[in-house]
């Protein structure tokens, strides 16, 4: 991305690149007070306004729900501000809780569109194989004891990849907007732990797209998930992209497993 010294109605437009632990907040759109918890789009305008000392609406690449992590979400804002960047970034990161960190922050140019202009996103999901969740980790990862069949959660991945309509995989939309999307990879492995762990302890689902539906890459997993534990079969993957049924989708796992990896332009 070129950097921009200007622009003809002399606002500045500001790329930045964050991660955020996202247990304490509604998700990323501002929403004002849900059950207590604020969110990460309105905490970061808060901030950059006190600190540039103008009103700033912030633009995030994607709407990460409540209880999703990010490490690395990206989000551009205008501004009028002539300060150097690693100002505002050095600035920035005093005024953000401990849970809401930026990495980088350059100009762009006024085209760039943290939404519009990304190609594709990487989500991963993160899976305590453990007898016992580690407290450690509950946070960011969802229990599943059982054992899982990786090679099948593999055979069915490979149905999901390409170009489908994903409507069974999302929550109905009532738009009218279309639910086709595509899928580029999906990758399922074994971490392995330390030495004082089962060294198999932990799975994780990485999952690159185009673009996901609502719900969509939860409902993927949930899926996977099920495969897994032989409750499905991998070929019941292509009946259920073919029949649009979200009933015959897996469930939709729960939220703190989930990070947004990366954003591609």
């Amino acid at each position: 991305m070129n950097n921009k010294t200007g622009n003809s109605n002399n606002k500045r437009n500001i790329k930045l690149i964050l991660e955020y632990d996202g247990s304490a907040y509604a998700g990323w759109q501002r929403l004002g007070l849900i059950s207590g918890k604020r969110s990460i789009q309105g905490i970061l305008e808060e901030c950059l306004s006190g600190c540039l000392q103008e009103d700033i609406k912030i633009i995030g690449s994607g709407r990460t729900d409540a209880g999703v992590h990010a490490l690395g979400q990206v989000a551009n804002f205008h501004c009028i501000s002539n300060r150097s960047v690693k100002d505002m970034t050095a600035e920035l990161n005093v005024l953000l809780p401990g849970d809401i960190k930026v990495h980088n922050m350059e100009e762009v140019d006024e085209e760039f569109h943290s939404r519009y202009s990304a190609k594709a996103k990487t989500y991963e999901y993160r899976i305590d194989q453990g007898e016992v969740q580690s407290v450690f980790t509950r946070k960011y990862t969802y229990h599943v004891p059982e054992p899982l069949d990786i090679n099948a959660m593999n055979r069915a991945a490979a149905f999901l990849t390409g170009i489908h309509d994903f409507k069974a995989f999302s929550t109905d939309r009532k738009d009218g907007g279309s639910t086709v999307r595509t899928i580029e990879n999906i990758r399922i492995y074994r971490l392995e732990a330390a030495k004082f762990r089962n060294p198999s302890n932990e799975a994780r689902i990485a999952i690159t797209g185009d673009g996901f539906l609502y719900n969509m890459v939860r409902i993927i997993m949930g899926t996977l998930i099920e495969i897994g534990k032989g409750i499905k079969r991998p070929e019941d993957v292509p009946v259920i992209l073919e029949e649009k049924k979200r009933q015959q989708a897996g469930m939709t796992v729960s939220s703190q497993g989930l990070f947004l990896l990366e954003v591609k332009y």
